[in-house]
């Protein structure tokens, strides 16, 4: 049986739904800036770098996006060129690699103090697609903590397929917004990317959905804005996933 979205074009039925974590289906988001914030305030401060970083920095930078990558981007938009470094350097060694890791150290920290419960909302809807016939689930996302946040949250056993960051660096797949992370995902579910919807709430996640062909790319507002999400190539927008259960 397929999942007839309220807000999609009448007729209009998916077979499987490649979900994005952080944002979509646990505030870890909320996490990650904090995180994001402690990170590059505590750089920006001993580099003299203006100005400082704000949340449009995390919209525009780092949300949803590989962490190394996410740093890069950020550090350049400040005009800041940094070595890459390995992924073995120390946290706050002066390298993209280093504050990487120093920002995933306090993202593990955090974590760990405060725990995290998924969106009432988000749940609704996998409940909702738990109850037709086999409709295969997949959560992608960038980040090499997914299994955590997934057992944190008692999410674990809802999803058939997790591609996170550790998979992306052992299929050498490029990070959102290239489509290939949700490609590989719909590939180990078995469905065709037209039958797919991806569910996302950053704008280079919704870019990466849009650039794989899928059936439908859902844009949930967390933050980054209805018409930033539609201009980034979602079909449909949603505050809140309980919007596309039908009643």
């Amino acid at each position: 049986m397929p999942w007839h979205i309220p807000q999609a074009p009448a007729g209009e039925g998916f077979k499987a739904a490649l979900f994005d974590l952080d944002g979509v289906l646990t505030p870890t988001a909320e996490v990650h800036m904090a995180a994001w914030q402690r990170t590059f305030d505590d750089y920006f401060a001993a580099h003299s770098i203006t100005p400082e970083y704000s949340d449009a920095d995390y919209f525009a930078h780092v949300d949803g996006v590989p962490r190394y990558d996410g740093v890069a981007r950020c550090l350049r938009s400040r005009g800041v060129e940094l070595e890459w470094g390995d992924p073995s350097d120390a946290p706050g060694t002066d390298t993209v690699c280093g504050i990487g890791n120093a920002k995933n150290e306090a993202y593990t920290a955090v974590l760990k103090e405060n725990g995290v419960t998924p969106y009432e909302g988000s749940v609704a809807l996998l409940d909702h697609l738990a109850e037709l016939d086999s409709f295969p689930m997949a959560v992608v996302c960038s980040s090499r903590n997914t299994d955590a946040v997934l057992e944190a949250a008692g999410l674990t056993d809802r999803f058939a397929a997790v591609v996170d960051g550790d998979t992306a660096a052992a299929e050498g797949l490029p990070g959102k917004p290239a489509p290939d992370t949700f490609l590989h995902a719909a590939q180990r579910l078995g469905v065709p990317p037209a039958d797919c919807v991806v569910i996302e709430d950053s704008l280079s996640g919704v870019a990466a959905g849009h650039a794989g062909g899928f059936g439908l790319v859902l844009g949930v507002d967390r933050g980054a804005g209805m018409d930033a999400l539609e201009i980034a190539g979602a079909n449909v927008v949603v505050k809140d996933l309980s919007e596309t259960v039908e009643r």
